[in-house]
């Protein structure tokens, strides 16, 4: 397993890039945790699942979730707990970190 942690940045492409320094292609992310600064997520309208409706928030939030790297490419789906005691979940398109930290756990289901 590899730990991955993102401490400034953009979340995906942290992943993505600490994942090509260890040679992780494929991967599982079995768990992530953290805190964000702003974030992007879609989720599918009720009535049509070939579309998105996609979200963007600039608040923070504590963040958990979990995901694949397929071919070198980050999938996140997250939970993104927000003031109020609100959720709000689905696709990661964007998460930035600045003030906190995300940390990834990644399991390689094939190392290149």
């Amino acid at each position: 397993m590899y730990v991955l942690e993102i401490k400034n940045g953009e979340l995906l492409s942290q992943i993505e890039e600490q994942a090509v320094a260890q040679g992780i292609k494929n991967a599982a992310i079995v768990s992530l945790i953290g805190g964000v600064d702003s974030f992007t997520v879609s989720t599918m309208p009720m009535n049509d699942a070939t579309s998105d409706v996609v979200s963007e928030y600039a608040m923070p939030a504590e963040m958990h979730g979990s995901g694949e790297i397929v071919d070198g490419s980050v999938h996140i789906h997250a939970t993104m707990a927000v003031q109020g005691d609100r959720a709000v979940a689905g696709h990661v398109h964007k998460a930035n970190i600045e003030t906190w930290f995300a940390r990834a756990y990644v399991i390689p289901t094939d190392v290149s």
